[in-house]
């Protein structure tokens, strides 16, 4: 009986992790512009949520620092951690206050969170033993 080579899994595993790094970092990294321009849509919801214009802006740092950390070999798991913090609050926003459609975007907003949230939770799987301080008990 031949014994399989586990490099080409882990090779294979780390290729999605990077896919997945790369997706949510655009979606973060996106969604700036417009929180950082004061879009219509934007200062809309953050309006509706009570917190413009600090909780707009504040929200495009973290996710800012997500983003870049994620792109990062030793911070991937701590971008993922904030990202999937942060998204979740967005996502927790839109089912109690936003809706999930917002200013007839047809749920964009709401898939585009979805995404962020697992793809950062998958990412985390695969890198759980790079958690720091948990990642040693996986």
């Amino acid at each position: 009986m031949e014994l399989v080579n586990p490099q080409p899994v882990a090779r294979k595993l780390n290729l999605v992790s990077w896919l997945l790094q790369i997706i949510v970092a655009v979606i973060l990294l996106q969604t700036l512009f417009f929180k950082f321009t004061g879009a219509e849509e934007s200062v809309y919801i953050f309006t509706t949520l009570g917190a413009e214009p600090w909780g707009r802006i504040g929200s495009g740092i973290v996710e800012l620092i997500a983003a870049a950390l994620i792109l990062f070999p030793r911070t991937v798991t701590l971008g993922a951690i904030l990202s999937l913090g942060t998204i979740s609050g967005a996502i927790l926003s839109h089912l109690t206050k936003l809706g999930i459609v917002v200013k007839d975007d047809g749920g964009l907003l709401f898939g585009l969170a979805l995404v962020v949230f697992v793809c950062s939770a998958a990412i985390l799987w695969l890198r759980r033993r790079e958690i720091p301080i948990v990642g040693n008990w996986f």
